[in-house]
């Protein structure tokens, strides 16, 4: 993160310093994930923004019809070209260690080289594609996307993502939140 992006004054939050529905989301990602990523505690400043986030997240990585694998591909894809740290470190951990993204394409992913899996290639060519373009591809990126073996139903979820990622990313930014200790192996600069 460079230092000219401006900087929000507000304050990382916790279990502790919120109440109502900011308390209950803090609470269940600490159920679930065993803390409370610094992201969230960011997030929650505006509780709809997590809410937001949080419900695309999961009908993403539920409903989007993506492998494990794919749904990481598609997430440090979209935060590579945003340029956010702190999601690269985290989706780079999870990817690594949950989803299972071959070490060859995560390495590929981080540091912006040709990704040696066709279809996964393809994969992250259309989401790149996507938000450069503002979700406006051409029928031929689209015709590639679906010759790698994806459907149209694919590409709109890819539009979930983005707006998902675009979410997380922009409020990291903004926040200049800092990679947590989890994700901090794998720690990544544009």
């Amino acid at each position: 993160m460079t230092t000219s992006v401006a900087k929000l004054n507000l304050p990382v939050q916790t279990i502790d310093s919120t109440s109502g529905k900011a308390r209950e989301m803090l609470e269940t990602a600490k159920s679930r994930l065993g803390f409370v990523p610094a992201m969230y505690g960011n997030m929650v400043n505006s509780p709809g923004l997590l809410e937001t986030y949080l419900l695309g997240y999961e009908r993403f990585r539920q409903d989007g019809g993506y492998t494990p694998a794919e749904q990481e591909l598609v997430f440090l894809t979209i935060s590579r070209f945003h340029g956010c740290t702190y999601c690269m470190a985290a989706h780079s951990m999870i990817g690594e260690k949950m989803s299972k993204v071959p070490a060859p394409v995560l390495a590929a992913l981080r540091d912006g080289t040709e990704i040696p899996d066709a279809k996964l290639a393809a994969l992250s060519t259309f989401v790149r594609i996507m938000v450069e373009s503002r979700g406006a591809p051409s029928s031929e990126q689209l015709a590639t996307f679906k010759a790698a073996g994806y459907t149209d139903r694919h590409a709109l979820e890819i539009v979930l993502a983005i707006a998902v990622k675009t979410l997380s990313n922009f409020s990291n930014h903004l926040m200049h939140t800092e990679v947590d200790p989890a994700f901090q192996a794998y720690a990544w600069s544009a």
